[in-house]
């Protein structure tokens, strides 16, 4: 499989091509992100690619997509069947019915323009961003999307989170970290603990901030994001995604066999033995308690850790 017109740019050249059989719930493809919807999952992925699930991923089903392009996004507003889907293409689809149909929305006029990340905040207020510090956003449902400039160089903008507090975060590259407190009228830097990129800042409750990216670089914050502590990880792999467990720990993982699970706040990590060894883009806590994880091997039921 050639990787590099599907994920994201500077994952490129660290994520593996192999992928396995053992624990694929859903055909092998490169899937990127995903969302619990109520009792629905929906995952998005390589050329236009969204499947849904409504059985806690034993099986999916193959949306209605108009397009070709690959996604790399999805979210959906809270208690709402309204969500979006972003990708490659300067595309932003739409759905009202859980995912189960999706349609064009948007499109930018410049086709080379990849969306990275998306964030539904309420049925009509959406952030999406990308690439060379793309980022659009709309405050009526997707009828009119606003382009933005939020960060003076071009970096890539990796991945939007909101926090309890409903602060907003977005991670990126060449140590960019940013918070808004006004739900993305106006972003403030986060003074970075490093310079190399963060593929994502995860709250864990309204001060407690984890910053993951290149390099098996973890970093914790209790202040939002005033100041950091390295978490010490002997392991030096890309760390692409994170997610709170349930008992309040979090799994980390990313390239090729780069699994770690924290605890006490991810003040410590440790690695931890996934059953399979190929690059993940995302990991989900399903409501059972399982952990799906999106990648190179497509939807795979992981155990809780």
């Amino acid at each position: 499989m050639n990787l590099s017109a599907h994920v994201r740019p500077a994952l490129l050249a660290l994520l593996t091509a192999s992928a396995v059989q053992a624990g694929l719930v859903a055909p092998r493809m490169l899937l990127l992100d995903g969302a619990v919807v109520g009792r629905n999952l929906i995952v998005v992925g390589e050329r236009g690619t969204i499947l849904r699930s409504t059985d806690d991923a034993h099986s999916w089903q193959a949306a209605t997509v108009p397009a070709a392009s690959t996604l790399t996004a999805v979210s959906f507003a809270h208690g709402s069947t309204q969500g979006w889907a972003v990708g490659h293409d300067a595309l932003i689809l739409v759905t009202h019915d859980a995912g189960l149909t999706w349609q064009k929305q948007w499109q930018g006029a410049n086709l080379t323009d990849s969306f990275l990340s998306v964030l539904a905040l309420d049925a009509r207020h959406v952030l999406a961003v990308g690439a060379y510090g793309l980022f659009v956003a709309t405050d009526d449902g997707g009828k009119t999307w606003v382009r933005r400039k939020v960060l003076e160089e071009d970096y890539h903008l990796n991945r939007l989170s909101q926090g309890p507090s409903g602060h907003l975060y977005l991670a990126g590259e060449h140590g960019t970290l940013l918070r808004s407190t006004d739900l993305g009228a106006i972003w403030q830097r986060i003074d970075s603990p490093y310079d190399g990129s963060f593929y994502g800042i995860l709250p864990l409750d309204a001060h407690t901030l984890v910053a993951h990216g290149l390099r098996g670089r973890i970093y914790t914050s209790v202040n939002d994001g005033s100041t950091w502590i390295l978490v010490p990880n002997e392991q030096h792999a890309l760390i692409a995604t994170a997610v709170k467990l349930p008992d309040g720990a979090v799994l980390f993982a990313g390239q090729s066999r780069a699994w770690f699970i924290g605890r006490g706040d991810a003040k410590s990590v440790s690695p931890w033995p996934a059953p399979f060894a190929t690059a993940v883009a995302q990991l989900l806590a399903l409501p059972d308690g399982s952990i799906l994880a999106l990648g190179e091997a497509g939807a795979v039921l992981l155990p809780k850790p």
